[in-house]
This record gives structure tokens, sequence and C-alpha cells, in this order.
């Protein structure tokens, strides 16, 4: 949750600082986005890393990038470019924290409880989220967004000395030998993950997951700051980063939960069932913008545990079918294919708004939803070519 606190800044100030730098809208989405470039750019070598060094080093390392991204960002974002290297920067830091802790997690639990216990670490991702957003929408208006920044920097600060220091050192026999082309981008151990049909399908899951996922946090309170132009009243009665961070926090357990039912019904079924409902949740969320502020906010908070309730699922499932011998290739490459559909997200649903007629249209934010939720509603149709296929 600390190495998190920086994550969701931006995404928090996003009308502000849009407003304050000119942005496009599309130049707006590239900046989140450039978070996941940073994270995608850098995570085959953290998660190589890990076979040869003890993760605690790892993980302390991408924390004191994170600090350097997020308060650098304080100090020196001044427009498109700046920011977008910023936030690239932040995205390493990141990448560096979050599957080298994963890692750390699975190499000190094994047996039945695995499961559950990656399906709780994946959902603190979701509280840091919250936090993050609620911590700058209160902190920017009382300080000014430079302060927000840098405020955030020391969370990733402490959690690289909590993890460093409270952790024992990994007792796994690590790698040695030099780095090579193979060692970041091993294609061939790859090649072998896809070639196991489960892992293949929780990996594009998880992209068509993280498209809609980090799309629709991207721009959730610059929907919210659309929406409060439509009021019949005065707006929504709070902040709106503290709405999203709300949101956000309600969706933690949706991941949890649905684990849980998978469990009991079936990783598939329940991982198709939610895609499906949850692009279409984007859709009726896009439409009822300008109905009144409490059901906009419990459409949103619906909305966004549908996008949650496979996270966890589509994690624990990848862990269970990739063989012990290809398990850290297999987590590399869902990494890389996740945050890459993050990076496309915000891209996208930036985009998105600016082809269909701007922000102030409604059609926009129709179009943007549809456009980062077209990978899960199409997930059920093609599951089910591929089970003909295979018949």
């Amino acid at each position: 949750m600390l190495s998190m606190l920086g994550f969701s800044t931006y995404a928090a100030l996003l009308p502000e600082l849009r407003d304050l730098w000119h942005l496009s809208n599309s130049e707006a989405g590239i900046v989140s986005g450039a978070f996941f470039a940073g994270y995608i750019g850098t995570v085959s070598l953290w998660t190589a890393l890990t076979d040869r060094l003890d993760a605690r080093r790892v993980y302390l390392a991408g924390s004191l990038l994170a600090t350097a991204g997020g308060g650098g960002f304080g100090l020196f974002a001044h427009g498109f470019v700046s920011a977008a290297l910023l936030q690239g920067l932040l995205g390493m830091g990141i990448a560096a924290t979050y599957m080298p802790g994963l890692r750390l997690l699975s190499e000190r639990v094994s047996g039945p409880q695995q499961s559950r216990y990656v399906a709780f670490y994946t959902s603190f991702f979701g509280i840091g989220t919250a936090l993050s957003l609620a911590i700058a929408g209160l902190a920017a208006p009382l300080v000014g967004w430079q302060a927000a920044f840098i405020g955030s920097a020391v969370g990733p600060f402490l959690a690289g000395g909590v993890v460093f220091l409270l952790v024992e050192p990994s007792t796994e026999t690590k790698i040695a030998g030099a780095f090579s082309f193979a060692t970041l981008f091993p294609l061939a151990a790859w090649r072998k993950v896809l070639a196991i049909r489960a892992c293949a399908g929780y990996t594009l899951g998880y992209a068509a997951h993280c498209i809609e996922l980090f799309g629709s946090r991207g721009w959730m309170v610059a929907f919210l700051s659309y929406s409060a132009t439509l009021q019949a009243s005065a707006g929504f009665p709070w902040q709106l980063p503290a709405i999203a961070a709300v949101v956000n926090l309600l969706a933690v357990p949706a991941s949890i939960v649905g684990n849980e039912v998978a469990l009991r019904i079936g990783r598939r079924r329940w991982i198709l069932l939610v895609m499906g409902a949850s692009g279409s949740g984007g859709l009726v969320v896009a439409i009822g913008a300008p109905w009144h502020w409490a059901l906009v906010v419990v459409l949103l908070a619906l909305y966004s545990m549908l996008v949650m309730a496979e996270s966890g699922t589509l994690t624990a499932g990848l862990v269970a079918a990739a063989p012990p011998e290809l398990r850290g290739a297999a987590l590399g490459l869902y990494s890389l294919a996740g945050f890459a559909g993050g990076m496309l997200g915000p891209v996208v649903f930036g985009a998105a708004l600016d082809v269909a007629g701007g922000a102030r249209n409604a059609t926009a934010w129709i179009a943007g939803y549809v456009a980062i939720g077209a990978g899960c509603l199409a997930a059920p149709i093609v599951a089910r070519i591929g089970a003909r296929s295979a018949n």
C-alpha cells in the first residue's frame, strides 16, 4: 500500500493539470500511459533480477526509483514531455516492487493457501490506489499539486525500508551468470508458456482486464468532473478525488470475494461472466452521467467492483497453471501483457474522447468506455470460438 501512494496522484489531478498545461485529451492520456510504458520497459529486467538476487534488494531499488519519480514530478514537471518522462520513471519503480513483491510472497507461501494469499496481495494494490487518490485529492487544494506529488513519494520510500528490514532474506538458490537478451526477454520460455492453453488464456484475459481497469481509473476523476457539470444541483457534495478513492476502495473486496466464488463455480466460467458484465457496465456508467449524483456514484462503484471481480482469479489461475520451472517466465509475460494493456487503456480512452467530440460531449464518454471495454466484451465470444476449434 505504501509503495502505491504515488500511483494515482496524476489521475486524481488530471483535469487540473490538463487545463493548466493546455493538453488535449489524447496528450493527457499519453502522460497517464507513460507510467505503464516505464513499467513494461523494465519489468522483465526486475523479474530476471529476482532469479539472481534476493528480491528484497530489487524491491528496495524500485522503491527509490518510485520516490524519485513522484518527488521529481512535483519538483520538475511543467508540461507534456517532462510529465510523461517522470511518470515513466515512477512506472519503472513500481515495476520493481509489484511483481518482485509477488515473488517474495510466493517464495514464502505454498500449497492450498497460495491462491488466497495471491488474491489478497493483488487486492491490496487497489487499496493503495484508493489511498493515492484520496491523499492527492485532500492535499492538492491545501498545499498545491506539486506538494501533493512530493508527499506521495514518501510512501514508496517507507515501503522499501519496511520490506528490506522486516522480510527475512530468501533461502532460495539464485542463478549465477551474466545477463543477455534471452535473460531479459526469455522468448523461448514465453513460447512454452503460451503453448499451455490455460496460461495463454489467463495472460490475454489479463491484458484485456488491464485496458479496462486502468483506462477507467485513469479517467474516473475527469468523468466525475464532467458529470458534475450536468447535475441539476450544485454538483457532487464531496471532492471528486475522494469519491474516486471510495469507489476504488469499495472495489477491493470484489477481487477477494470473486476468487472465492471462482473456486466454487470454476475460474473460466467466473472470468468470462464477469468480463461480459464489466464491459457492459462501462456503457451504463457513461449513459448515466447526467443522472442524480448519488446514482452516478453507485453506478461507478458497481462498475468498479465488476472490473475488479476477476483480477485475483486471473492471477491465481496463472500461478496455478504455470509449471514451477516456467513460473518466473509466466509471471514476467503476464505482467508485461497486463501493463501493456494498462498503458493502452488511458491513451485509448483519451483518443476516443477527442475523436468523438471532446470531454464535454456525452457521446464521447460513451465512446471512451466502449473503447476500453471492447476486449472484455469480446472475451466470452473468443473463448467460445476457441472451445469449438479445440473440439
